[in-house]
């Protein structure tokens, strides 16, 4: 009986630590994303399409603005979150300079294409080719989420963008 006791701990542990694991997800995937121009066939879908890696060409795995003033990315998750943490997938190819200078803005108001949101994080040097790095929003509240670069002429590049959450309003 001891020893049937010790099983059911065991698959209980087991239970658990599988469950948790699920808790952790990207809801950018189920979101929808709009950008202020298209550089090609680079749509701002192609940022929530859940590859991360972007291997050869970005045109096929990244959204793109065109060569513009102030261009932006926006996601809108379709429901208020705490938000904790927003990672950014650079192009593996070229052109790392494309993600700098890009300030993370979260919030529920659309005012400016939603851009005049509180701001979360700015990505202060270029992301490394291919790589992903995270930014902590401390649960700021929102549905919107927006990459925007003011007052910088450049093209907006984001081969994945993934949100995370501390819990549903």
């Amino acid at each position: 009986m001891e020893g049937l006791s010790y099983l059911f701990l065991l698959l209980g542990v087991f239970s658990i630590q599988g469950s948790s694991e699920n808790l952790e997800e990207n809801l950018a995937l189920k979101g929808t994303a709009v950008q202020s121009t298209t550089y090609y066939s680079c749509g701002a879908a192609k940022a929530i399409d859940g590859i991360r890696y972007a291997p050869g060409t970005a045109h096929t795995y990244c959204s793109i603005t065109s060569y513009e003033l102030s261009p932006w990315w926006r996601l809108d998750l379709l429901d208020y979150y705490y938000i904790y943490k927003v990672t950014i997938t650079n192009r593996a190819d070229c052109c790392l300079e494309q993600t700098t200078g890009v300030e993370i803005r979260i919030g529920n108001s659309l005012e400016n294409n939603g851009n005049n949101n509180p701001r979360c994080a700015v990505v202060t040097s270029p992301v490394p080719a291919g790589s992903t790095v995270s930014f902590s929003c401390g649960g700021m509240e929102g549905r919107y989420v927006n990459m925007y670069t003011p007052n910088i002429r450049m093209h907006l590049t984001l081969c994945e963008v993934q949100v995370y959450e501390t819990g549903n309003f």
